[in-house]
Order: C-alpha cells, then sequence, then structure tokens
C-alpha cells in the first residue's frame, strides 16, 4: 500500500513552458494513493496564491476516489440509495425530472469535486432564461423564479449528501444568489362563487358528501381520498388523519405516510359534517368512508377526485381551479370568520403556524387592517367619552 500523504500537503515546481504548477493533497484512494489537486500560474507569486487559497479550500478534506466521478453518475446513485428509499413516488417522479430535463444536460459529465458555484449560477441563469435544454429551443419552457428555487432545493439536498460522502470539499450550492421568490396569489372560491359550488354538488349525489367534507375540513386530497371508517368517530365527531393516497404510475393507488408528522392529526367535524358522515356509515358497505363508486372495496382514486371537481367547476361556470385551491378556500374563509392561525395550523396538518401564516397573509393583512379599525374605534369611543 502506497504511503498515505497528509491533506494539504502540496508541491510547487516550474514548467518547461516557463508556467509555475502547483498540487496539493486533497484525499486518498482506497490503496492509500493520494488524489491531487493542481493549480497553475504565469508566476511563482501568483502561484503561491492560488495554492494557499487551495490550501484552506481543502482543510479538513479527505476526498475519496469517488470524488471524480461525473456528477451525472453520482446524481443517479443519490436518487437510488438516499432519495428512493425515503420519499414519495410522485416527489420520486419530480426530483428525476428536475435531474434528467436541467442539471444532466448542462453539468451531468462534469467530475462531483470540480463542480463550483459558479457553474452552478450559470445553471440557474441559463434554465430561467431558457428552461430545459432540447434540440428545438422554442419547446425549452423558460423556467420561473420559484421552479429555479424548487431545483436548487434538489441539487442542494445532492451535493450536501455528496460532502458527506467526502466527493466533494463544500457545497457549491450554498454560495450562489437565487431568484426572488413570487408568491402567486391563491386561488378560491369566494362566497358567491361558494354557494354556486354547493349548489352544485347537491345535485351530484355520489360526489356531494365528498366536496362537502373536503370544504369543511380543508384535507389534502390524498388524505380525504384515503379515509376509512376506523378513522371516524361518530359520538365525538372527529376525524384522524393517519394515511394518505398516491396514485402510481401506469395506474392504481397506493397507502403512504401524511406529509409531515403533523399531517397525522384529529380534525373536529362542523356539527352539519359529524351528522352527515354518520348518515353515511348507516348505509355503507366498504371499510373506506368515499369509496371508489364501481368497486366499493377499493378507496377513491384521487385523480379520479380531480377530474369530477373539474367537471362540477365547469357545471357551475366557476374558474377551473385545482383540487389543492379548495384547502385554500377552506383555510381563506376559516381565517376570515375568526379561527387563529395556530388553530387553523392544526386543522390543516402544517408543521408550524407560522408557515399558516406566511401562505395566507392576503387575509391576515385585511385582519390586522379591521383589528386596528376595531380598536380606533375602541379608543375613540373612550375619547368622545371622556
Amino acid at each position: 500500500m502506497a504511503k498515505r500523504r497528509p491533506s494539504g500537503d502540496g508541491m510547487v515546481r516550474k514548467r518547461e513552458d516557463g508556467r509555475w504548477e502547483g498540487r496539493i493533497v486533497v484525499g486518498h484512494k482506497e490503496n492509500g494513493e493520494s488524489i491531487f489537486r493542481y493549480v497553475s500560474a504565469k508566476s511563482q507569486k501568483a502561484l503561491m496564491k492560488k495554492l494557499h487559497q487551495s490550501i484552506e479550500e481543502y482543510r479538513d478534506v479527505d476526498l475519496s476516489e469517488d470524488s471524480r466521478m461525473p456528477l451525472g453518475d453520482w446524481l443517479n446513485r443519490w436518487l437510488e440509495e438516499y432519495v428512493s428509499p425515503v420519499v414519495r413516488e410522485s416527489t420520486l417522479k419530480g426530483y428525476r425530472q428536475y435531474i434528467e430535463c436541467y442539471i444532466k444536460p448542462r453539468l451531468g459529465d462534469r467530475p462531483v469535486c470540480k463542480v463550483t458555484a459558479a457553474d452552478v449560477q450559470a445553471l440557474y441563469r441559463e434554465v430561467q432564461k431558457n428552461g430545459r435544454k432540447t434540440e428545438h429551443p422554442e419547446y425549452g419552457y423558460a423556467l420561473s423564479g420559484s421552479t429555479v428555487r424548487s431545483l436548487h432545493g434538489v441539487l442542494h439536498q445532492a451535493m450536501d449528501a455528496a460532502v458527506r460522502e467526502r466527493l466533494t470539499a463544500r457545497n457549491p450550492t450554498e454560495d450562489v444568489t437565487l431568484p426572488k421568490k413570487k408568491t402567486a396569489a391563491k386561488q378560491i372560491l369566494n362566497n358567491e362563487q361558494l354557494e354556486r359550488f354547493m349548489e352544485e354538488i347537491k345535485k351530484d349525489p355520489v360526489w356531494c358528501d365528498f366536496f362537502y367534507t373536503e370544504l369543511t375540513t380543508g384535507m389534502r386530497r390524498g388524505e380525504i381520498c384515503g379515509l376509512m371508517w376506523s378513522d371516524f368517530d361518530g359520538k365525538k365527531g372527529t376525524l384522524t388523519v393517519r394515511r394518505t393516497l398516491h396514485q402510481r404510475k401506469g395506474g392504481g393507488v397506493t397507502t403512504g405516510e401524511t406529509k409531515t408528522g403533523k399531517g397525522r392529526r384529529t380534525i373536529t367535524l362542523p356539527p352539519s359534517t359529524a351528522q352527515l358522515l354518520r348518515e353515511r356509515q348507516k348505509r355503507s358497505c366498504s371499510q373506506w368512508i368515499f369509496p371508489n363508486p364501481l368497486r366499493p372495496e377499493d378507496p377513491v382514486n384521487p385523480g379520479r377526485a380531480y377530474s369530477r371537481l373539474k367537471t362540477l367547476l365547469k357545471s357551475a361556470g366557476l374558474p377551473g381551479i385545482r383540487f389543492h385551491d379548495l384547502r385554500h378556500t377552506f383555510a381563506t374563509h376559516a381565517l376570515t370568520s375568526g379561527v387563529d392561525a395556530k388553530t387553523l395550523s392544526g386543522i390543516l396538518g402544517h408543521t408550524k403556524a407560522s408557515f399558516t401564516l406566511d401562505t395566507y397573509t392576503h387575509v391576515t393583512g385585511d385582519m390586522h387592517r379591521r383589528a386596528a379599525e376595531i380598536v380606533g374605534g375602541f379608543l375613540d369611543d373612550i375619547m368622545v367619552r371622556g
């Protein structure tokens, strides 16, 4: 086995072409042989400056032999070993799409240890301008700032893991500037639209209970589709969210954990919803609260619920909002009706009340204004009486 040289150990020499070259040890192969980092400059002074910078950069770093693997290969390994065992199928699919469409075409061949902050910054700038790399630029679809931030989240996690695996000295994504986060206005049904939607679902005996429950609880689509009668306490009037359904690629559904730890929660139902479910339970022949209409032994498919929503909205002459916007509708009306953010956070299964406040700033701003008016009016009354 080769003698193991300490990381940071270096050498300087003048080449035949007159340039100065230096190298330092940045890691070791399995057999103990050194892995070197080379730098060069026109003068010895310039070289020593570069060399000292490299020594600082690789201080306490001992890269492995795999540090020279292409970034694309590392990303494949990261997805397989780090991501696949712990995330939902839909999340894995999203990660893979970011990697295959945007990262690999531009940085996939670059050794992991040589990916720099400048490389990453150039990647983000390019995808925000041109989108995915294709033979037909008109089909590239430039990415929005929020999508670039999501792409950054994936690459940041992958490079964090690369640091832990001794593939690179530091995470190059930490030194980049991200596009500003632009939060799109939430799409909700206002009072008039909500009334029209409620009138429309009354005409649909198969789906009426489903959408009424959704609008009075704000559950995620996979959560409401995965409800079982064992989750319902008719005496207490509560629903416990214990699981979520996901669509499988190629068809069918699979049951998984809730989105977050806080996602596992018990919701106290409005009396009308509790009574609706009690009546529904009496005539149910399935373990699922909302079974597949054609196969009661199976739960309703989340995709089917989405398509039915679109049909009902169109019939009612309403905007084609997403299913998740029913959750926003519930939350917005709850806040404006006086439900405090901490209580609402628990109902929605958010990790923190601060996230609820950040998500619904458009509502809490109005609430603050109304509070100011109430306090102002109260003080004005005191002043007048005084």
